[in-house]
C-alpha cells in the first residue's frame, strides 16, 4: 500500500527533484510567499525540501546527514505562517503536484502528508 513512508520507491528521487521545482518556480513571483524566502537562497531552500522530501519518502537519509534531525516547528519559526499563508503554500504545492501529472494515487498520498505538515507549522494567528 502506498503511504509517504514509500513513496520515493515510487515517483524516485527524480519525482521529488521536479515537484520542488515546480513549486519553487512560483515563489518569486508571489506576493505573499516570495518575500518569505530570500532570492539569494531560493535554491537552498528549493534543495532543503527536495532532501527532506527524499528522506521523509523513504528515500536516501541525506537530509539526516547533513542537517540532523528537521525540527521543522523550531526551523520555521521566524516566518509568520498563519492560516493564509499555509493555504497559499498549499495553494501553490497543488500547482506542482498537477504540473507533475502523479498518479491519482501518489497525489492524495502528496496532498495529505503535506496538508498536514502545513497545518502543523502554522505559528502565528491569522
Amino acid at each position: 500500500m502506498l503511504s509517504e513512508n514509500n513513496l520515493a520507491a515510487v515517483i524516485g528521487v527524480e519525482g521529488i527533484a521536479r515537484l520542488t521545482a515546480a513549486f519553487y518556480r512560483q515563489i518569486p513571483a508571489d506576493d505573499l510567499l516570495g518575500p518569505m524566502y530570500p532570492a539569494e537562497d531560493l535554491a537552498g531552500a528549493e534543495e532543503r525540501l527536495r532532501m527532506f522530501l527524499v528522506f521523509r519518502f523513504g528515500g536516501p537519509q541525506d537530509y539526516l546527514q547533513r542537517r540532523g534531525h528537521p525540527a521543522l516547528r523550531m526551523r520555521h519559526a521566524p516566518f509568520a505562517i498563519t492560516e493564509v499563508a499555509r493555504d497559499r503554500w498549499m495553494r501553490l504545492m497543488e500547482n506542482a503536484i498537477g504540473e507533475c501529472g502523479f498518479s491519482e494515487e501518489v497525489q492524495g498520498v502528496l496532498r495529505s502528508f503535506l496538508g498536514n505538515v502545513a497545518t502543523f507549522l502554522i505559528n502565528r494567528m491569522s
